[in-house]
């Protein structure tokens, strides 16, 4: 979901309760009640029941109650991806009532665990809260869950990283199914909660990603993409799909055909499936794929979408589409039959019509944030932790011996929350964490790293003065610099700056009107507490509001600070220029603070990072991969006044860690932790806990690694672990220990093994150090010869494997030769060659300690035969093209401009003619060449003429003699003008 916290009005929210607590007592015998009656029967009994008006009221993702039924409100969509969201509830003058559910470690970090079994324990805790929650109020959190998020991180800069699990889809499918299948519960039957996986599909990009296009050759669709949401689907631990915001091969995903077919082929189970929030309105609006909102509700339920996620709690834009489709015929009652079924379905299965709510109803809120759950969160945060670099055996530190620590950095003190975590009930931050570790007996030192801060305009020679308390509207007036006047300036990278008001501890922000110190973190759909001090010519500095983009176009063209005629700080100049100037003074200096600290400690630990809601979060992308300049300033000035030192990075994506990989002795990671972070710091860096995390993510040296974010195929553009050939920072699956394995010879069950065979691939691990610690065995797989470019390396199994010091274990892992298979774009199907595989495992990607081959007796790919029907979408190479929808319903084509050109490898010709079903909207002619051996200098058989068809969905068929087209070649369809092709024939 992507917008805004879903609210009730009070109106509806009365007519819910109404529902809620008046069910029907006729309805009590009904047959849809009896649960002995098989689950199909009691869904078409009801079903039966229903009014057409019914039925098309269960389409909204605000189901109301059926009151004549005895059915109460049904609401699709709670969100949880490390714990359940926004969990906070607010009593009617807006105070905080209850925040007591349990927060986990945002989900990139409970990946980072590698640990399957962790992770299901984790969700079934979540689900339990979530049950509690339900039962607290139903009109605020359903039992329909969105979550786990299974886009992959193909790319680093994404604003949702932390959202996500792994740039490979054999670790996010293992982690995903294993926390929605804990969600789930044990039950074959009944529903905990229904776990609904997120964006389908390929998703991984925010800038304008509604309007943009993943271009996913099959090839990259079939094994990778696709890859990351079968495996919770075909386990049914996850009960649906929501569809993403953004376009698939120029179709949006809302309308994608594949989510009532392929999705629907990966299990036997019923799936219930979603919009993203506001997508339907989209079709209709920024990407002006349909004319109206009634072909667009109705291609989304053809597509396979049950549920509409829009207008909040208002259904009658819904409503009335769906109604209005099916009287012209756009829809027929049946295919709102089969959408209710799927609805009815999953609610069936989450007990709402068995006696006493099914096995999971007496579930309570006595769940919620229980002390077994916040022992869990303190231990997924601990063993999600990955220590990156240890030189000297830095870490672990001893508690008996480091009696006098500086704790430094501008995350020492504040535990953070991001868009999708529920409330804290509490905060233990790394502060806390390290004091509470080393007891009264030790010297704590503190300090943020941060300047303080005053502002003087220049123009009356008076400070900005915040209010006390609750906070009040900044304003220009005193005439010293008293608390009221100083701020502490947080950096969060590229310019972008918080302002802490010393006279509460809240943070400064935009109201839409002025500035207010009011808010405990930066936070909000906008977050509007940001902005940056350009320093002018004359050496002052104007403030330049710098909320997110929407918001300027809010709040008008206005983006710099101007002085009221009363004092007041508002928005009142588009440049700086007409901006309020200030001289800064800085009262304190962070760099030189921290570096006194921690001169003369036993160790300097210094916690940098990311705040959540500034840098990169839904909407909104990276643009740098670095910590944030003065952060980085502050990191040399400790290391330069202590040899001693520990960075902690606390943030959600990888960072380029250059400067601090060759200069500071030990680094660890975390993400945000949640209400645990400290403890579980502190149980890492003094040795309670042998760190075991490990990277889900490629860490690159520089963002010149990496193309551009709209880049998908990564297969041709060497992105990820799979197919990156250049030297990472730090490697897929990295992470240390405070101990050592050995691995001894790699034994595999067969040197051979047919299409349809196993392999057990075994190894002994050794613990050769004094400390008990876990070590991930990672096994990798690589195909050294094919048909079809294959991954440097790929991922196919992996164990987490406890080892106390001096033993031994020997570790078995399975390998199908079906794992090794990949998708063949000549005949469409999945293909395992007969070819020779490295077996490889090791400690990560790049730190393979043993390997051994293995045969795999599969098949030769043939030659490929283009006098049958070839669709141009699978070709084998290409420049300059995109993919593109063939229709709107359905198929994909590839659109050309003059220049570009796919190629067709190893085919085998025998031809006179080409054919081809080839569309052009622009007037005049354009033409397809078609090469061999060499899309420029290939000797040219044919050329076809392609006239204006005048729609891009208008094809017509063109035709070419072809001249030499014997042998097998490599055949390239050179475009030299702008046009789509769907498919063609050399016959």
């Amino acid at each position: 979901m992507s917008s805004r916290r879903p609210l009730l009005s009070a109106a509806v929210a009365l007519g819910l309760v109404a529902g809620l607590c008046t069910p029907a007592r006729a309805a009590e015998d009904l047959p849809f009640r009896d649960p002995a009656l098989p689950l199909a029967q009691r869904v078409d009994d009801l079903l039966g029941r229903l009014t057409l008006d019914e039925k098309i009221s269960l389409l909204h993702q605000y189901q109301p109650p059926i009151e004549r039924l005895g059915i109460g409100l049904f609401k699709t969509g709670t969100e949880a991806l490390h714990g359940v969201a926004w969990s906070t509830d607010y009593d009617d003058n807006g105070n905080v009532v209850t925040a007591n559910g349990t927060v986990f470690p945002q989900a990139v970090g409970l990946a980072s665990t590698w640990d399957p079994e962790l992770i299901h324990k984790v969700g079934s805790a979540v689900g339990d809260e979530a049950r509690g929650f339900n039962a607290r109020d139903p009109r605020v959190w359903g039992l329909n869950l969105w979550a786990p998020v299974v886009n992959l991180l193909r790319d680093p800069r994404w604003g949702r990283n932390e959202e996500g699990y792994s740039e490979d889809p054999h670790l996010t499918g293992a982690i995903s199914t294993a926390y929605a299948a804990g969600m789930r519960g044990p039950d074959p039957d009944h529903l905990k909660t229904a776990p609904t996986l997120k964006h389908y599909l390929a998703n991984n990009n925010e800038i304008r990603r509604d309007t943009t296009s993943s271009n996913l050759r099959p090839r990259v669709k079939k094994e990778y993409d696709e890859a990351a949401f079968r495996p919770a689907i075909e386990s049914d631990a996850a009960t649906g799909v929501m569809a993403a915001y953004n376009l698939v091969n120029g179709r949006p995903a809302t309308v994608l055909p594949d989510l009532g077919e392929e999705v629907r082929s990966w299990t036997g189970r019923t799936l219930f499936n979603v919009t993203d929030a506001g997508a339907p309105n989209n079709l209709v609006g920024s990407q002006g794929y349909y004319p109206s909102l009634t072909e667009g509700n109705a291609a989304t339920l053809k597509a396979g979408l049950d549920s509409f996620t829009t207008d909040n709690t208002n259904a009658e834009p819904t409503t009335t589409a769906i109604r209005t489709a099916l009287s012209k015929g756009l829809l027929a009652e049946s295919d709102v039959d089969t959408a209710v079924r799927h609805i009815l379905s999953i609610r069936f299965r989450l007990g709402e019509f068995d006696p006493g709510g099914g096995p999971y109803g007496k579930i309570g809120e006595s769940a919620i944030g229980t002390p077994e759950h916040r022992a869990l969160a303190r231990r997924t945060a601990a063993e999600a932790m990955v220590l990156l670099k240890n030189a000297g055996k830095t870490l672990p530190l001893d508690p008996a011996r480091t009696r006098k620590v500086a704790v430094i950095g501008p995350l020492t003190q504040t535990v953070y929350t991001d868009w999708y975590s529920g409330g804290l009930p509490y905060r233990v931050t790394p502060l806390d964490g390290i004091k509470a570790r080393l007891g009264s007996g030790a010297s704590v030192t503190a300090t943020e790293g941060v300047d303080r801060i005053a502002l003087k305009e220049v123009t009356t020679g008076k400070y900005v003065s915040a209010g006390t308390g609750a906070g009040a509207a900044l304003k220009v007036g005193a005439t010293a610099a008293g608390d009221t006047e100083k701020f502490d300036v947080f950096d969060w990278g590229q310019g972008v700056l918080t302002l802490r008001s010393v006279a509460n501890g809240k943070y400064v922000g935009y109201n839409w009107s002025t500035f207010v110190n009011d808010q405990d973190q930066p936070n909000g759909w906008f977050v509007m507490q940001q902005f940056k001090l350009e320093e002018q010519p004359d050496g002052t500095y104007a403030a330049r509001y710098a909320g997110y983009e929407k918001a300027h176009d809010w709040s008008g063209p206005n983006h710099y600070l101007t002085v009221g005629p009363d004092g007041t700080l508002t928005l009142g100049s588009p440049t700086a220029e007409g901006a309020a100037r200030f001289t800064k003074e800085v009262v304190a200096d962070g760099a030189r603070g921290a570096a006194e600290a921690a001169k003369g400690a036993d160790a300097a630990v210094v916690v940098v990072g990311s705040m959540p809601f500034i840098n990169g979060r839904e909407d909104h992308d990276r643009t740098s991969m670095a910590l944030a300049e003065g952060q980085s300033e502050l990191i040399k000035a400790v290391r330069a006044a202590n040899p001693n030192t520990i960075v902690v990075v606390q943030n959600s994506y990888p960072t380029t860690l250059n400067w601090e990989q060759a200069n500071v002795p030990a680094i660890v990671w975390t993400s945000h932790a949640g209400q645990e972070t400290g403890n579980a710091l502190a149980d890492v860096l003094f040795g309670a806990v042998n760190p075991a995390g490990r990277l889900t993510q490629t860490w690159y040296r520089s963002e010149s690694d990496l193309p551009d974010i709209l880049e998908y195929d990564i297969v041709k553009a060497q992105r990820t672990y799979l197919y990156y050939k250049g030297d990472p920072l730090y490697a897929f699956g990295h992470g240390l220990s405070y101990t050592s394995f050995r691995y001894g010879p790699l034994r595999l069950s067969s040197g051979t093994i047919g299409a349809d065979g196993t392999v057990t691939v075994s190894v002994d691990v050794t613990n050769t150090g004094s400390r008990a610690g876990q070590e991930v065995v990672q096994l990798y797989g690589h195909q050294r010869a094919s048909r079809d470019p294959q991954p440097v390396k790929e991922l196919h199994a992996f164990q987490k494997v406890s080892l106390k010091p001096g033993q031994t274990r020997t570790v078995s892992l399975k390998v199908r030769a079906a794992d090794l298979a990949h998708w063949d774009v000549t005949r469409n199907k999945w293909v395992v060659e007969s070819a020779t595989h490295d077996i490889m495992v090791g400690s990560s990607s790049a730190d393979i300690r043993r390997k051994a081959a293995l045969r795999v007796r599969g098949e030769t790919i043939p030659a490929r035969d283009l006098s049958k029907p070839t669709r141009a979408v699978d070709f084998d190479d290409y420049q300059g093209v995109e993919l593109v929808d063939e229709s709107k319903a359905r198929g994909d084509a590839v659109g050309a401009s003059a220049g570009d050109w796919i190629e067709f490898a190893g085919s085998a010709l025998n031809a006179r003619t080409f054919t081809a079903q080839v569309a052009r909207p622009a007037a005049g002619t354009a033409s397809v060449q078609i090469r061999a051996g060499d899309p420029v200098r290939g000797r040219l058989l044919g050329t076809a003429t392609v006239p204006s068809t005048g729609d891009k969905y208008a094809y017509t068929t063109v035709t070419a003699p072809l001249t030499g087209a014997t042998g097998k070649q490599d055949v390239y369809l050179v475009f030299t003008g702008d046009l789509r092709i769907s498919s063609f024939t050399l016959g």
